[in-house]
């Protein structure tokens, strides 16, 4: 056990509620507010990059299109992320503790979101928002939303990851390095002791992350071979992930993490994925 000093690092206890509604008396909580910010910055990219590539199609389209299908994909993208986040949490992570009580699987402002089970949800919303949204524009392609719609959500992860800081949830491995944090009120109820931060660690991973894939967008104008740019995303994200897992505290109730954690299993086939894609974009490029 490290002793813990709190003279020697980050003392970590902010209140959890940004401020209180009046009348109705409900708390707003930063997490939710890094939540809705990522979502409303994403929004913003995701318009600039469709508008952008309607603008290279050899084809008229009516006025405002831009607006209305980036309106109907947050529609199909908060949805996806919210359930799939929910369910993989549930599924992944908690199963034996949610089979004896399925209401719960509900309750998600009890906290409970994992980003893998993000991912398969957006992939699906993807999917149907392409077959029912975009049924009549052929031209513009699965992966050409996917590259799309992953510029955003890398800035969306960044947001998401400080409010797991603020929320003092998903906690790192003792550690005494200089940057160690100590959270004073952790949301697992773990020891009070100094831990990598690594909500911080994942939060830099997906915004240079984030800088890579939109600088790489914006230098080639909006010309970047199909797949290349979600490939890239699923590499640097997972591959990000599967590091910083090793400097998390275990979570699962379903396996034994001794070698390997739930995260990291889960990152693998999303990093092949992104080989793939590229693989796919170089061959079809030829």
């Amino acid at each position: 056990m490290i002793e813990t000093t709190f003279l020697n690092w980050i003392y970590w206890n902010p209140n959890r509620d940004a401020f209180t509604v009046p009348i109705i008396d409900h708390p707003v909580r930063w997490y939710g507010i890094c939540f809705a910010l990522g979502f409303l910055v994403g929004y913003w990219i995701f318009y600039k990059l469709i508008s952008n590539l309607l603008s290279q199609k050899n084809r008229t389209y009516p006025e405002g299109l831009a607006t209305l299908l980036t309106d109907r994909m947050v529609w199909f993208v908060v949805g996806g992320t919210v359930i799939g986040a929910r369910l993989g949490h549930v599924i992944f992570y908690e199963w034996p503790r949610y089979s004896t009580d399925p209401i719960s699987i509900l309750k998600i402002w009890e906290g409970g979101l994992a980003s893998h089970g993000g991912t398969i949800g957006i992939l699906l919303a993807l999917f149907l928002y392409k077959k029912i949204v975009l049924k009549n524009y052929k031209e513009i392609s699965y992966i050409n939303l996917l590259d799309m719609l992953c510029i955003p959500t890398a800035f969306a992860a960044v947001c998401i990851r400080v409010g797991n800081f603020i929320n003092q949830e998903i906690l790192g491995t003792e550690t005494t390095l200089p940057w160690a944090v100590i959270f004073g009120d952790p949301a697992d109820g773990s020891p009070i002791v100094p831990r990598h931060p690594v909500q911080l660690y994942e939060a830099i991973a997906a915004f240079i992350t984030f800088i890579i894939l939109f600088t790489l967008w914006k230098v080639k104008s909006g010309r970047v071979r199909p797949g290349i740019i979600s490939g890239l995303f699923f590499i640097l994200i997972f591959g990000s992930r599967f590091i910083i897992e090793f400097f998390k505290l275990p979570s699962s109730l379903m396996i034994d993490e001794s070698i390997l954690q739930t995260g990291q299993l889960l990152s693998i086939p999303c990093i092949f994925a992104g080989i793939l894609l590229i693989l796919l974009g170089n061959y079809k490029n030829k």
